[in-house]
């Protein structure tokens, strides 16, 4: 396993909060973490569920990737670490 620098951290931080909020709904976010599960459960949901839904899937996961991205966002980088790089933590 790889230790990342503060600047890694710092820049994997901001663009996986601003995937979240743009693109969330696909998970997109969770692929730019390493969560490859996550991100196809999100990108799967999203795209099956919401032809099946009517979209409904689609709008769910989407507040899901806003709600993770502005966490992610909120988080200070120490923090960021801990919980996401450190422990592994996939969802909220």
């Amino acid at each position: 396993m790889t230790t990342l620098s503060d600047a890694e951290i710092s820049n994997r931080k901001l663009a996986s909060g601003l995937l979240g909020v743009f693109l969330g709904s696909f998970g997109a976010h969770k692929f730019v973490l390493g969560f490859n599960n996550a991100g196809i459960i999100m990108l799967v949901v999203s795209i099956a569920g919401g032809m099946v839904t009517c979209g409904v899937a689609s709008f769910v996961m989407g507040v899901i990737g806003l709600i993770e991205g502005i966490i992610y966002l909120t988080k200070t980088p120490e923090e960021f670490r801990e919980l996401y790089i450190d422990a592994r933590k996939q969802w909220f």
